[in-house]
């Protein structure tokens, strides 16, 4: 009867929103002690052990392309921020608020304000501009502990043309569970402006976000147990089956020698399973290992952004031998109708006569082999051809749909 209350217990509790840094697992052993000391594991022994396998020699792969800090390109699991929310108010600012009027909530903010600090609204109708709802987001850092401060960012709400100048309110910010873990409060720093006359408005930037450096105190800290694990894992931040076989090969040397034994597997292209020695703290462990030197390995891609027309070409990217013809065409259609009289004393009536030119211009057409056996040379080929980044972007797709293109093409 207890085991069972136990699971149903557990199960539950993997219902309801947690936080990293292993909170749920402390939930689990204090669901299992006061239930009768059952705890609920997600794999078996076997499992686990076919999971976590340490390659016995190490790898024969070549040399990568940059070397890197362990901690430059990968991080712990366990190690990961906690998104904040909150919703508060901006003060202070000179006419540019929101209009009461079409954002009642804001009106609705002000009057539970003014009655959490003893002053009575009831009858009374509010029509200041200097006022703004906002939404306040914050990023939780790993570790972190009670009174420790961060940056949060003010977002507006309603319908306020600008935050400059104001002063965000004392602000709870809470968690995915509910639970308050920050208050914010301070000066917003709006890095946008805008400016308006009767006929012309002038607008730079987005003065209706800013920032409150330092603007967050935290109240409460996310129960961590960091210095308990005995099992660490990384996650690269671009998966790669090189680079995960490279830092599990660096740590293992570095272990053997400094420990006698070997700790480190690879388990995927992102994730390294890391058995921590005994007798050494997960924290000074984890210092050691994370300055190690390894070769990093990026893949091929070629990314275009075709609203601004930015175009980012890896260094691995590589082009077969092509040839290219690219041009503006212009087709120029101009009507010019003509009316024609008939001849005297003749029956005829006047009528209008069509007339129609057609021009074609191909001014810039041009043929071009390229080819890019390295980046200079690509890059190089490309500019010979003399094409603004939207011709560019145009042949790099023309190019992989050719099938030329040895790289993977992101288009956002």
């Amino acid at each position: 009867m207890k085991r069972a209350l136990a699971l149903a217990l557990a199960a539950m509790m993997s219902l309801q929103p947690v936080l990293a840094d292993g909170l749920a697992d402390k939930q689990k052993r204090a669901i299992a002690a006061e239930k009768g000391g059952f705890v609920e594991t997600d794999y078996d022994p076997a499992a686990t052990a076919r999971m976590f396998e340490v390659a016995p020699a190490p790898s024969n792969l070549p040399p990568g392309q940059i070397a890197a800090r362990i901690k430059d390109v990968a991080q712990l699991q366990s190690a990961r921020d906690n998104q904040l929310v909150g919703y508060g108010l901006v003060i202070g600012l000179a006419g540019s608020g929101d209009s009461l009027r079409n954002s009642p909530f804001t009106e609705q903010s002000i009057r539970a304000m003014l009655e959490n600090l003893g002053i009575a609204t009831e009858g009374g109708s509010a029509r200041a501009r200097n006022v703004a709802a906002v939404i306040v987001t914050a990023n939780m850092p790993p570790f972190v502990q009670s009174g420790a401060r961060i940056d949060v960012t003010v977002s507006s709400m309603g319908d306020a043309t600008s935050l400059a100048g104001g002063t965000l309110i004392m602000t709870p910010l809470k968690a995915a569970d509910g639970e308050i873990y920050a208050v914010g409060q301070g000066p917003v720093i709006v890095s946008g402006f805008n400016a308006q006359g009767q006929a012309e408005q002038v607008t730079q930037g987005v003065p209706t976000s800013g920032r409150v450096p330092n603007g967050a105190i935290i109240e409460r800290s996310v129960a961590a147990e960091f210095g308990d694990q005995t099992e660490l894992t990384l996650q690269l931040r671009n998966p790669d089956f090189s680079t995960a076989v490279r830092i599990a090969d660096a740590i293992n040397a570095y272990t053997r020698q400094r420990f006698g034994q070997r700790v480190a597997g690879e388990r995927d292209a992102r994730t390294i399973s890391i058995r921590k020695p005994k007798n050494i703290s997960a924290a000074r462990f984890y210092a050691e290992i994370e300055n190690l030197v390894i070769q990093s390995d990026t893949p091929a891609r070629v990314v275009i952004d075709e609203r601004t027309g930015t175009i980012v070409i890896g260094n691995q990217v590589r082009i077969s031998r092509v040839a290219i013809s690219h041009g503006t065409l212009t087709v120029r259609i101009t009507e010019a109708p003509r009316v024609v009289q008939p001849e005297p004393f003749s029956k005829g009536v006047t009528a209008v006569e069509p007339d129609t030119a057609i021009g074609i211009f191909h001014p810039d057409a041009r043929i071009a082999v390229l080819d890019g056996p390295d980046l200079q040379t690509l890059v190089s080929g490309l500019n010979r051809l003399g094409v603004k980044p939207d011709g560019v972007i145009a042949i790099l797709q023309g190019i992989k749909t050719a099938g030329a293109l040895q790289a993977d093409l992101v288009v956002q």
